[in-house]
């Protein structure tokens, strides 16, 4: 009988294709499928908590398999498929769990967070995005509280998606500062493909007063794509945090 385990890894997202396994295309997946097949000696398949896309980055994320052998030495296992994985992943949890627990079914909230650099910084090339132009922080969070009156954001989501609902319920969304950096804070039961990046654009448009707090309703009530601001870059974004219920066991 199988053994289920989860793993919690961090990485830099910069020189992969996204989280998914693509045909022709260097993913996350793929290569810690690779690093563990390879110490475990038995083929193994992570599940992830969700799918990031290309040049997205996780401080924290969650994935479990099924091994046909029980792991003794789980420190000794980690250090290895440590040694084994590139420079940008670093596993940091692997532990047995319970065999019904899903990475990514029985999450209950993800949180991520976009940075935004107002200078240009050498040391967060491919880390943040570089915006130069003044936004209003303060007009940008009162836009952030009309996002809690909602729950359909087909708007910020990604067209021609096969989702099958683009229901969301937030639970935080605002932006803070930090030197000459930017922060936008986001947490959500689930995200659509794409909607932090194409939210933040909106926003962007309403720090640079382009458009009103009420227009940025108008553009959530619409369920229109194209009525939205651009997807900001990819390299901005970070997956920080993934909530589970106790009974778990994942912190």
């Amino acid at each position: 009988m199988s053994q289920r385990y989860f793993v919690e890894l961090s990485y830099d997202g910069t020189p992969f294709h996204g989280w998914q396994i693509q045909q022709n295309a260097k993913s996350i997946q793929q290569t810690l499928n690779e690093a563990l097949s390879t110490v475990i000696r038995h083929q193994i398949y992570v599940i992830g908590c969700g799918r990031t896309d290309t040049g997205v980055h996780a401080k924290k994320f969650i994935a479990h398999f099924d091994c046909p052998i029980v792991l003794d030495q789980v420190l000794d296992i980690m250090f290895k498929v440590n040694c084994v994985l590139p420079k940008e992943i670093a596993l940091h949890q692997l532990q047995q769990s319970k065999p019904e627990f899903h990475a990514r079914f029985d999450a209950t909230s993800r949180a991520y967070e976009y940075f935004i650099s107002k200078v240009k910084n050498p040391f967060t090339v491919m880390r943040a995005y570089e915006y130069r132009e003044t936004l209003d922080i303060d007009l940008m969070n009162k836009a952030c509280e009309a996002l809690f009156e909602y729950k359909d954001f087909t708007s910020f989501a990604k067209l021609h998606g096969d989702t099958k609902t683009n229901l969301c319920d937030i639970h935080r969304a605002e932006w803070s500062t930090s030197g000459n950096m930017i922060i936008f804070h986001v947490v959500a039961n689930r995200f659509l493909r794409n909607m932090v990046r194409a939210m933040v654009g909106t926003l962007i448009e309403v720090g640079r007063k382009k458009i009103t707090v009420d227009e940025f309703r108008s553009i959530i009530e619409s369920k229109d794509r194209s009525k939205a601001g651009y997807s900001v870059p990819a390299h901005g974004l970070y997956l920080v945090d993934i909530s589970y219920p106790p009974e778990t066991g994942i912190a």
